[in-house]
């Protein structure tokens, strides 16, 4: 297979397009309301940094984390692209950034029974319970000999 997929590091001009890779996922919409184009700047511009993964020039999946809470803010597939690997090389850039920036534990939130929770639980991430809008809670703790930025002592 000839993959022709560029993970690169999204910016504001990406707004559209990530805006169009969300709306296209069916499951997991996250209590379902409207993000703004300013609020998904925040998170890329001042809160954390995000990811996007291109092919023929088009942007067919992102990820969001916010550096300030370590929280996964976003992971999303255009269905169109699924089960190419996308969302774990978005997941493992955004992970290992989130580490860089001197976390030692982040969450997410995520519905229960989609296959979000089935790929963050198979990632080593662990069940923390239920938000107060009843989403599955999970957490990832950074492994005892993860040092920031990777490099080993």
């Amino acid at each position: 297979m000839n993959d022709r997929s560029i993970l690169r590091q999204a910016h504001r001009g990406d707004i559209a397009a990530i805006q169009r890779v969300r709306a296209a996922v069916r499951e997991n919409r996250l209590v379902s309301r409207r993000i703004s184009d300013e609020e998904v700047q925040r998170h890329l511009e001042v809160l954390g940094r995000g990811w996007v993964i291109e092919v023929d020039g088009a942007v067919v999946a992102f990820a969001i984390g916010d550096a300030t809470i370590g929280n996964i803010w976003a992971l999303f597939v255009d269905p169109a692209h699924e089960r190419r690997g996308y969302g774990r090389r978005l997941h493992d850039a955004m992970v290992e950034w989130l580490w860089s920036q001197g976390l030692q534990r982040l969450w997410l939130a995520t519905e229960a029974g989609t296959r979000a929770e089935r790929f963050y639980r198979a990632a080593g991430w662990r069940h923390a319970g239920l938000t107060p809008h009843g989403e599955q809670a999970f957490v990832l703790d950074r492994p005892p000999d993860d040092t920031a930025g990777g490099q080993a002592g």
